[in-house]
């Protein structure tokens, strides 16, 4: 049977691969554009297959929320250049979107087979890096920021004194301000609460030998090293670092004063920097 332009340009439409491989499909199925459908699907989970092991060293972070809850969805890929793809950059609204409907905290086969399509029709490929769901309670906001594209993602929790807060300009302001100083200044922990012990632990053993031979009273060597405990705090915790704003302020001193002025109550939680 003779494979008019026509037939190749509806399979194409319809699957999205490229024209030579529509063609090859409509001339091994003879025609037949149903079994030709089948033989790009074979084809495509074969270069899904044979592509499995390529580096996906690029990518783009993703995020959604509504008044329940926030996805972050990072999806990776070989290059730059598909990054910025239209599909690819779809793809990962489509998977955030199913991540925030179904509160998914890893990917699910329905999201795999989403990207081995993609995957068949791209040449390129491509994974779900990872899946992050954030649950939110009355009165709480998660606050999306995406570096250059996607390339960086940062989202943080708040938690203010009533709905109303989250329509105060000021309010809104600084909660982006927030989400751009996480994404600016990476902090390793929210607040020096909530340090991990081992890393305390490490840090303390550093400095402990770092002073270990200075000729003073063990008095005076124990508060060296707390003191340089409290600067590294304030260099790592999100609420100690030197806000983006205003560096003569600590990002806690920052929203104490929005408080202060806006006279509603807000609070900081917790923070999420993804990189694809």
């Amino acid at each position: 049977m003779q494979i008019t332009a026509e037939m190749v340009k509806n399979l194409r439409d319809i699957t999205g691969a490229g024209m030579m491989d529509c063609k090859k499909a409509l001339t091994d199925a003879n025609g037949d554009i149903k079994e030709a459908e089948k033989i790009l699907k074979k084809m495509g989970l074969a270069a899904v297959a044979k592509r499995a092991d390529r580096a996906t060293e690029c990518g783009k972070v993703t995020i959604k929320s509504n008044k329940e809850g926030a996805s972050i969805v990072t999806l990776s890929c070989e290059t730059d250049f598909v990054a910025r793809n239209e599909a690819f950059v779809a793809l990962g609204d489509k998977l955030a979107d199913i991540a925030l409907s179904n509160k998914l905290n890893a990917p699910t086969d329905e999201m795999k087979k989403e990207v081995e399509a993609l995957i068949s029709t791209i040449k390129e490929n491509m994974s779900v890096k990872s899946v992050i769901y954030i649950p939110l309670k009355e009165n709480e906001r998660v606050e999306g920021y995406l570096h250059m594209g996607g390339v960086l993602g940062v989202a943080v929790k708040f938690s203010a004194c009533c709905e109303d807060a989250y329509n105060n300009d000021k309010i809104k302001d600084f909660m982006h301000s927030v989400a751009l100083h996480v994404a600016a200044f990476h902090p390793l922990y929210l607040s020096d609460k909530t340090v991990d012990d081992s890393y305390k632990n490490e840090q303390l053993e550093i400095f402990n030998s770092q002073v270990a031979s200075l000729d003073k009273p063990e008095k005076v060597k124990a508060g060296i090293v707390q003191g340089k405990l409290k600067k590294l705090y304030d260099e790592v915790c999100l609420l100690s670092q030197a806000y983006v704003k205003d560096d003569s302020m600590s990002v806690s001193s920052a929203l104490a004063a929005v408080c202060k002025e806006t006279g509603f109550k807000l609070d900081i939680t917790d923070y999420w920097y993804v990189e694809a």
